[in-house]
């Protein structure tokens, strides 16, 4: 249920206008539920004085039965905000369930990945397809990939693919725009306009053929994700992602954002 929960808080964007007039200090909360039942926190937090940036990210699984099972992770990035896009130098990742600790670390040198570990390592099979250097080239970590730069909240948010390296897989995720939606409930952390975009999970390489994660992700075609602005700052955060399963709706939700 870790890699479940970053998996979704890698399909959640921080996007931003092409000019940023003033530093940006902001921080978004969200719980992530399964069929409404409520199974994690996640806390983002996102720095930005207009040269360099730092993403933080914090989860904590409560646990469902035997279904899910309780930990935390972390996951925190670093690069330069200077340009069109997001530029990011250095990745870490950290996850504990079950007694068991697992990190991942990625450096960059401009769009390709410089050096990576993760520990423990990842066991190669006749399962797994392996990772190729070329697919190393012109790729970016999974929460900066999200940090996408755009001119403001509409379809231009949504007509782009990403193409991730996390330090174990290789995969794109393309967007695509799918309507213009409106935020109404007072239970959550905005009411206001949003836009939905779809969601296409395209494994690459460092992927097992047999994980059912993957192949359910590559199969589904029901995940969406709707962005709402961040205050004045130029920003635009996910108001909420959706993934359909067979236990019910993977959702994660805005509950706060400050900025």
């Amino acid at each position: 249920m870790i890699r479940t929960v970053l998996a979704l808080a890698a399909l959640v964007p921080l996007s931003c206008a092409s000019v940023q007039a003033a530093p940006v200090d902001a921080r978004a909360s969200y719980v992530v539920t399964v069929g409404g039942i409520n199974v994690a926190m996640v806390d983002i937090d996102l720095d930005d004085d207009g040269a360099r940036y730092g993403l933080e990210l914090s989860a904590r699984v409560a646990g469902l039965g035997s279904v899910v099972a309780s930990g935390t992770a972390s996951a925190s990035v670093s690069g330069s905000s200077a340009g069109s896009n997001l530029q990011s130098r250095s990745f870490a990742l950290e996850t504990r369930a079950n007694g068991e600790v697992f990190t991942s670390s990625v450096g960059y040198d401009g769009r390709n990945v410089s050096a990576f570990q993760v520990q423990p390592p990842v066991q190669d099979n006749y399962d797994r397809v392996p990772l190729e250097r070329a697919h190393l080239t012109g790729v970016g970590d999974f929460l900066s990939a999200f940090v996408l730069k755009g001119n403001g909240l509409d379809r231009s948010l949504c007509d782009r693919t990403l193409k991730i390296f996390t330090g174990v897989e290789r995969f794109n995720i393309r967007l695509g725009f799918l309507d213009s939606d409106e935020a109404t409930s007072p239970r959550t952390g905005y009411q206001g306009p949003l836009v939905a975009c779809s969601i296409d999970y395209q494994p690459i390489s460092g992927h097992f053929q047999s994980s059912e994660m993957t192949n359910y992700l590559a199969d589904t075609s029901r995940m969406i994700l709707w962005y709402a602005p961040l205050g004045q700052t130029g920003y635009f955060i996910p108001y909420r992602v959706i993934i359909g399963t067979t236990m019910g709706d993977l959702s994660m939700v805005l509950t706060r954002a400050e900025s």
